[in-house]
């Protein structure tokens, strides 16, 4: 098996970003707020924005692109210093060979060396798997709940905001 590596994209890898992420939009459409017919048809000034926003990590075995994790800034209402993971999806093909793993790890550096001093990851409340994967990576529920945000609109399932402490003190 390849080893699996995760770097941050450069703005000029828009290309690949958006690759990654027209796949992921196809293969898991209810997993994400965007549907792929409309951000397929986005410029590359689009995408580009899109790269400058947030930091937007790939996961890499060999030469394949195996899965992709976007780190940014969180809403108001989480936390004044806190980073948000979002946008993460794994090729089908790789998922259980610790290709999410790798990207929320490399995701947590990256956002603890911008300041963040913790990180949120919102899943759907009903999403056991979800939630006790992020749970093993040291993520706790809060009570913040939201309307589950999905690329129809409609949907009558929540979604939790879990949240990671970074730094040396995780017990905050």
């Amino acid at each position: 098996m390849s080893e699996i590596t995760v770097r941050a994209l450069t703005e000029d890898e828009w290309e690949t970003y958006r690759t990654l992420r027209l796949e992921a939009l196809q293969e898991s459409p209810d997993a994400f707020v965007a549907d792929h017919d409309t951000e397929a048809g986005e410029p590359e000034e689009f995408w580009r924005a899109r790269m400058k926003r947030s930091a937007r990590l790939v996961a890499e075995a060999g030469e394949e692109l195996v899965g992709v994790v976007s780190i940014g800034d969180a809403t108001e209402s989480e936390s004044e210093n806190g980073g948000q993971l979002f946008g993460l999806w794994v090729r089908p093909d790789w998922r259980g060979r610790s290709v999410a793993a790798n990207l929320v790890r490399q995701g947590a550096r990256i956002a603890e060396g911008q300041g963040f001093a913790r990180l949120f990851y919102w899943v759907g409340s009903d999403n056991g798997r979800a939630v006790a994967f992020a749970s093993s990576f040291g993520f706790r529920p809060t009570d913040e709940r939201r309307p589950m945000r999905v690329s129809g609109g409609e949907t009558t399932e929540d979604e939790i905001a879990l949240v990671l402490p970074l730094g040396e003190d995780r017990a905050s």
